[in-house]
């Protein structure tokens, strides 16, 4: 069995974005020389995301508004983890609606995916270095 190990650092000029990492997925893919296999892709931060979705502007602006529905950043004295001088609460309840990873399968040394499927990487509290882990297992 092939199995490489890569990380990403990601550094967004704004707290809050979407960034599109599938070319990078993809690379890495290309270079494991694994056919058949899986790939993880995980956000190592505990206020950031990785998910699969489309990749269309209106999309992303209805996760954003939706998700500042469900967990708004202000005010900020609405959260207990903020009183430790914090004020990333909403970060942390944003990525466990967006999700910790993605495991997509290898098939003829593609990503399998479906139609207009692609890898995202979701900052809730960024301008600052986040890893990503990218692990690549098969034959």
């Amino acid at each position: 069995m092939k199995s490489k190990t890569e990380y990403l650092t990601i550094n967004t000029k704004t707290r809050y974005a979407f960034v599109n990492i599938t070319s990078q997925v993809r690379k890495i893919i290309k270079e494991s020389e694994v056919k058949e296999g899986l790939c993880l892709v995980n956000s190592m931060h505990i206020s950031s995301s990785v998910f699969i979705n489309d990749d269309e502007t209106g999309l992303h602006n209805d996760f954003e508004k939706w998700l500042d529905r469900l967990a708004p950043h202000d005010p900020i004295n609405q959260y207990r983890h903020n009183d430790t001088g914090e004020d990333n609460a909403d970060a942390h309840l944003k990525r466990q609606i967006m999700g910790r990873e993605v495991i997509v399968a290898i098939t003829d040394r593609e990503l399998d995916f479906g139609s207009w499927e692609q890898i995202f990487y979701g900052e809730f509290d960024g301008q600052r270095n986040k890893k990503i882990l990218i692990k690549v297992i098969g034959e």
